[in-house]
């Protein structure tokens, strides 16, 4: 080998290293922000909120508009077509 080759492979293992333990301090914020999140929903819990309709709720306002209404809309249809709604006009 080269001086060159010994250069570019020492780059190559340094931005590796670099990457790596970018991903490692990124997971671990990652679980501390999780823990965080476990906390609130237990917050809620202990406040008498139903945890189960809250985590719906995040999901749902993380949707757009036009997401959530064709969602239940074929949500409705659905449940119409199994009879476990009545028809809107009937």
């Amino acid at each position: 080998m080269t001086v060159g080759d010994n250069t570019g492979t020492s780059i190559a293992r340094d931005q590796l290293r670099a990457i790596v333990e970018r991903i490692e301090k990124l997971e671990e914020e990652k679980q501390a922000i999780a823990g965080d999140i476990k906390e609130v929903y237990a917050e809620a819990k202990a406040n008498g909120f139903d945890v189960k309709t809250l985590r719906q709720v995040i999901r749902i306002r993380k949707k757009d508009t036009a997401e959530r209404q064709e969602e239940e809309a074929l949500l409705d249809l659905y449940l119409y077509a199994l009879n476990m709604i009545p028809a809107g006009d009937e």
